[in-house]
């Protein structure tokens, strides 16, 4: 099964470590990440910009509104993801749990739907 593991810091995190100390958490997560592609069980992970260059759209009408950055203001924000392959939610927790990061924040594991088409849908080529 696939797992969708999101990584939650603190704002506080993010200003409170040093250049070494964040140094030293990036090499981590290059040694847990090469890990994990020898086990096989890494599809895909990436950190993400700082969410003061995200933006946000909802449907407006016919359109969208965009606004700068998340809407709800929170001190948590969403840091990176790890997609990954695991036997089941109990193996995808003992994966999260390992993640360097997990240690300054929170790990959010979502098992992935796979959307299939049933019916006439499924049938129409």
């Amino acid at each position: 099964m696939r797992f969708l593991c999101l990584i939650y810091t603190s704002v506080d995190v993010d200003s409170r470590l040093t250049q070494s100390e964040m140094n030293h958490l990036i090499a981590e997560h290059f040694v847990f990440d090469e890990g994990l592609r020898r086990d096989g069980a890494l599809i895909v992970s990436d950190a993400l910009a700082l969410r003061d260059k995200s933006i946000v759209i909802r449907p407006d009408g016919n359109a969208f509104s965009i606004t700068d950055g998340p809407f709800v203001e929170t001190k948590e924000h969403l840091a990176g993801f790890y997609l990954i392959e695991a036997p089941d939610l109990d193996g995808a927790a003992d994966i999260a749990r390992r993640i360097p990061s997990a240690r300054y924040g929170a790990i959010e594991i979502r098992p992935v739907r796979i959307l299939t088409l049933r019916g006439d849908l499924a049938e129409a080529d």
